[in-house]
């Protein structure tokens, strides 16, 4: 800012130890994402993504040994997953649930209740607008996830967002399953909502094209539980063309053995 005015970053995690009862996977992992940000996190399979996304959802089964997960100045981590959604997390699972017997409709407004917001905004022309936007048709009257396709289940998880007034999103491969005109529609309406209401935004993916349509504004390597690396949006290129081997700590050399 102009004034001087140093804004704290609204997604602070600090040297985060984390993983199952029996392994652990995230190792002194460090992040700051500021106010309609868009940072893009990558890394080959088994490096601590999905970790990452399960620690700050509030997944049972994952635990924190170390460090700290500041969410707008609040403890995160102490909270329970409700309370998290609250504040304004929201979490766009990989492979989102199916949710037999209860309606997409139904479902909105019991998670606009838990957000504090009133049944308007899971309602009338707002829902309509947004819902033609990701085109899903006929989609909120039948049960949640049930029967539908990877990319019909993302064009739902990106309507809930939408609707929520989340304050920071993570995306965790929103890719995949999508064709390329699922990508572009959903792209631009989280675009949408960071350009008109400030929304945070985390990027977790293996594939630099998502990122083509969501432009990162800082992208970080995590290799091994820790970021390695980081840079701007010219940071994923690379990835792409190199791929991650030259991030990787190079193997110690046994020491020498001296032919007594």
């Amino acid at each position: 800012m102009g004034d001087g005015t140093v804004t704290a970053p609204l997604l602070e995690i600090r040297d985060l130890v984390a993983g199952t009862r029996t392994r652990e996977i995230l190792r002194g992992l460090a992040i700051e994402i500021g106010r309609g940000e868009v940072h893009a996190l990558m890394g080959p399979n088994g490096s601590g993504k999905s970790t990452l996304t399960h620690v700050l959802a509030g997944r049972p089964g994952y635990e924190t040994r170390a460090g700290s997960v500041l969410f707008d100045g609040v403890d995160l981590l102490g909270l329970p997953v409700w309370e998290r959604a609250r504040l304004g997390l929201f979490v766009a699972f990989q492979h989102p649930v199916e949710i037999p017997g209860v309606p997409f409709r139904e479902f909105l407004a019991a998670a606009a209740a838990g957000r504090g917001l009133g049944a308007d905004a899971v309602e009338g022309a707002r829902v309509a607008g947004i819902a033609d936007r990701l085109h899903l048709g006929g989609l909120l009257d039948r049960p949640l996830n049930v029967g539908l396709s990877g990319g019909e289940k993302k064009r739902n998880e990106t309507l809930q967002l939408a609707l929520l007034g989340a304050r920071l999103v993570v995306l965790d491969e929103i890719d995949s399953g999508l064709d390329v005109d699922g990508i572009r529609d959903v792209a631009a309406e989280v675009l949408r909502m960071v350009e008109t209401e400030g929304l945070s935004v985390l990027v977790i993916t293996h594939f630099a094209r998502i990122l083509d349509h969501i432009p990162p504004t800082h992208t970080h390597v995590l290799m091994d539980g820790r970021i390695v690396a980081s840079g701007g949006a010219e940071l994923a290129r690379e990835l792409e063309v190199s791929g991650y081997e030259h991030f990787r700590e190079p193997a110690h050399a046994p020491p020498d053995v001296l032919d007594l």
